[in-house]
């Protein structure tokens, strides 16, 4: 499948599961982005003491902020899609463990250090079909601009929490974790996938 397909593919998965609620989505207002904005302010206190945090302080550090602002276990029924009502319950609950450890331990790997950079949120998000994209950048100590782009969704009690990240502005991570996942679960089932997500957060713990 080529990359344009499966991004339209992924987009109709998305709208299946994710069952925006998108009262007054006409004007979204502020509050999805003060939540990115506060994630960003979690973000850089770590970053500004990563010198001296191992990484099981930075995760320790990052866990409430990051479960606070991803939909974890909603990301992870997109991730796998369809297939996901086929898997029984514990092993469902196997699987959003797994992913939220996994997207943890990539931010505490990942921000590790801090050289200067700082972060810009737009204050307004833009609706979509699947909910409110919130865009924002992350300015490196050199100047030059990454953009890190949001969707969001209100959950149950209203706040707004992000089921996608785009990364460089438009690359969907979720249809990319898709594409990769739908590979393993068709090879090891969900054990096999459970596996997959739990080696690859293990390479993320400095050697």
């Amino acid at each position: 499948m080529s990359p344009s397909r499966r991004v339209i593919v992924f987009g109709a998965v998305l709208a299946a599961l994710a069952k925006p609620r998108l009262a007054g989505a006409a004007d979204p207002g502020g509050a999805p982005a003060a939540v990115i904005q506060r994630l960003y302010d979690d973000l850089l206190a770590v970053m500004k003491e990563a010198k001296r945090l191992s990484f099981d302080q930075r995760y320790q550090r990052l866990a409430p902020a990051i479960t606070r602002t991803f939909d974890l276990p909603l990301m992870t029924r997109i991730a796998i899609g369809s297939g996901w009502a086929q898997i029984p319950p514990e092993q469902q609950q196997r699987l959003t463990d797994a992913f939220s450890r996994y997207t943890v331990s990539v931010y505490a790997n990942r921000f590790d250090d801090y050289g200067g950079e700082r972060f810009e949120v737009e204050t307004r998000g833009a609706a979509n079909a699947n909910g409110i994209v919130v865009n924002s950048r992350l300015i490196k100590s050199n100047g030059e601009p990454v953009a890190l782009n949001y969707l969001l969704q209100q959950d149950a009690g209203g706040g707004w929490r992000i089921i996608d990240v785009y990364l460089s502005g438009t690359i969907s991570e979720l249809a990319t974790r898709r594409s990769e996942f739908a590979a393993v679960l068709q090879r090891g089932g969900p054990e096999g996938l459970v596996r997959m997500i739990e080696q690859r957060t293990a390479a993320l713990r400095p050697g």
